[in-house]
């Protein structure tokens, strides 16, 4: 070959893979902007929606890609989150058939919705997409069946019918009647109902943390699309606060700090009639620190007694939050109160953190006042405001219990 020769296969390879980069970015970006509360996401079946959805999606695309690429299948290691996540969702009764299905699903949206941001460059690439997705598609259901078919292997379908049956009819107030007469699948009296809740979990690490609880001895767990419920039992030789400290030693390390936030609401059941109350209140407290970011993994009642009394009330939630609305264009009024509220109303220290004279705080909470009618130096008056960006940060972050 020449020398132009050369450089004009070069030139032609260098522009495909910059086309392909440029292809997984709209990819990525299409993954990251899920929201349930779009239409472009509304073809998605609803079981294929869940807590991982996001982080295990976001991996598919970048394994696929690299290998539209490179030409180089992923390794078993790879693809290993994906695959332990197909074998959780079986846990959990999704039928092998639908797990493969949504697999299917999620890759038709997406190159169905990449072609309507891609480039003429990028709709041709997209051209020569069938063999490789092909084959990629058929190594990852390969993977996915023999796994799952490996597990159910090991672990008796009838066990795993039991323990959803048990968890399920608990959850509702139920008896579980007939459930109980198998020993194999004992049932505590007394449980901590825990409610997880994940920020941005990276891939496989819900997964990670279900084996944790499934180490725990006695304990269920129930999968929804926010995240996991666990049913943790409380021995007769301990009590609530033992089984609770017992989660933040054995569960949240290496999971829930750094890049992948987590938060676990607890309650304790003191009975099997409780438990329902309980995951009320579980439910509740997980949600709040999802939407309030707490730095705390454990979130209880008596850590958020106000934050609490803001969320379960949504005529309430939503009249406090309209208390700040003087303040909808005003960022630096808004970042200054927050800012005094974290440092439990000291104007020094919100002032050496704003990079400002103490003087400059002094008058945007004057400013405040006046906007909103309430002065956060008045300490009553501080409470409705506190309440109020509770009820702010709540409403942003769609807090729903």
């Amino acid at each position: 070959m020449t020398g132009a020769g050369t450089v004009a296969a070069f030139d032609r390879t260098t522009r495909r893979v910059s086309t392909i980069e440029r292809l997984l970015a709209d990819a990525i970006a299409l993954v990251d902007g899920f929201s349930t509360q779009s239409p472009v996401y509304d073809v998605l079946p609803s079981s294929l929606v869940d807590a991982d959805f996001v982080p295990a999606a976001e991996l598919n695309v970048r394994l696929f890609f690299r290998f539209w690429l490179d030409g180089n299948p992923p390794t078993e290691e790879d693809t290993r989150p994906l695959v332990n996540r197909a074998v959780s969702l079986l846990h959990d009764g999704m039928p092998l058939e639908e797990v493969l299905g949504n697999y299917r699903a999620g890759v038709d949206f997406l190159w169905s919705q990449l072609p309507t941001t891609a480039s003429p460059a990028g709709r041709a690439a997209l051209a020569e997409i069938g063999r490789p997705l092909s084959e990629y598609l058929s190594l990852m259901t390969a993977r996915i069946a023999m796994a799952c078919v490996e597990d159910a292997r090991r672990r008796p379908s009838d066990e795993l019918e039991r323990r959803r049956g048990i968890v399920d009819a608990l959850l509702a107030g139920r008896d579980p009647g007939d459930w109980l007469d198998d020993p194999t699948v004992p049932v505590a009296d007394a449980f901590v109902v825990a409610v997880i809740r994940p920020g941005d979990p990276g891939p496989g690490t819900l997964t990670e943390l279900r084996h944790r609880i499934h180490d725990l001895p006695g304990a269920f767990l129930r999968r929804d699309i926010r995240g996991w419920t666990a049913l943790i039992p409380i021995d007769s030789r301990a009590d609530s606060a033992a089984v609770i400290e017992n989660l933040s030693t054995r569960l949240v390390p290496g999971i829930g700090t750094g890049a992948t936030p987590l938060w676990i609401g607890v309650s304790p059941a003191v009975t099997r009639a409780a438990i329902p109350e309980s995951f009320a209140e579980a439910r509740v407290v997980a949600e709040l620190g999802r939407c309030l970011a707490r730095s705390e993994v454990i979130c209880r009642r008596q850590d958020l007694r106000l934050e609490y009394a803001v969320a379960v009330d949504g005529s309430v939630r939503k009249e406090l939050a309209s208390v700040l609305e003087p303040l909808a264009d005003q960022p630096v009024l808004a970042e200054t109160l927050g800012v005094f509220f974290a440092n439990e109303c000291n104007q020094n220290a919100a002032a050496r953190l704003l990079f400002v004279h103490r003087n400059t705080i002094t008058y945007r909470l004057a400013r405040i006042a006046e906007l909103t009618g309430y002065d956060p130096q008045r300490p009553t008056e501080a409470m409705t405001l506190s309440a109020a960006r509770t009820a702010q940060l709540l409403e942003a972050k769609a807090f729903s219990a």
